[in-house]
């Protein structure tokens, strides 16, 4: 047997394996010059608050890089119930400017504790239907714990400090504005 063949026996059959993938002719092993520019990649943050729906493809490939191997992605949905009633839509409003603002003092909390690389927050105002997102948010960095911590971050401290407010439209014609039992300036009761 080569150095470059394995044995593999599955039912008595025998595979041969290369150990590694065949050179093409003309392939370089050295970095070229679009290599070297894709290490001075810039972080980037996306904020987008938008009445359209959101797209989980879109956040996701604004947040991808060569750099990186992880893309964690936060989806938040409306559900169709709430305490035994049946939600049809939620309406969300936020105060922009303070949301924008809390949003990238988030961002850059998540750069001081995590080594991230990109960060896009998405989220839906108006009327939002049953099953369609409100919220996307999407972190790459090079390996998953770092994006998987920020993104758990992110959405939890977004709901304590953003000022979005959230109504729950009801299909018996009632609606009810909800309180996040995570927002710091509301009192517990």
């Amino acid at each position: 047997m080569s150095s470059l063949e394995s044995n593999s026996s599955s039912f008595g059959r025998e595979t041969k394996l290369p150990l590694s993938p065949p050179l093409v002719e003309g392939s370089l092993l050295i970095s070229s010059r679009e290599d070297l520019k894709e290490v001075e990649e810039s972080a980037k943050e996306i904020i987008k608050f938008t009445t359209e729906k959101l797209s989980i493809d879109e956040a996701s490939q604004l947040v991808i890089s060569p750099l990186c191997g992880a893309v964690s992605l936060f989806v938040g949905t409306t559900r169709n119930n709430f305490e035994g009633k049946k939600v049809i839509s939620l309406e969300y409003e936020a105060y922009l400017p303070m949301a924008e603002n809390e949003i990238r003092r988030i961002c850059s909390d998540i750069r001081q504790k995590w080594p991230v690389k990109h960060i896009a927050v998405f989220h839906r105002l108006g009327l939002v239907p049953v099953s369609e997102a409100s919220i996307i948010i999407a972190v790459s960095s090079a390996h998953r714990a770092a994006s998987l911590q920020a993104v758990s971050y992110a959405i939890d401290t977004l709901k304590a400090k953003v000022p979005i407010w959230k109504k729950e439209m009801y299909e018996e014609s009632s609606s009810s504005w909800k309180r996040n039992k995570e927002c710091f300036w509301t009192t517990s009761d």
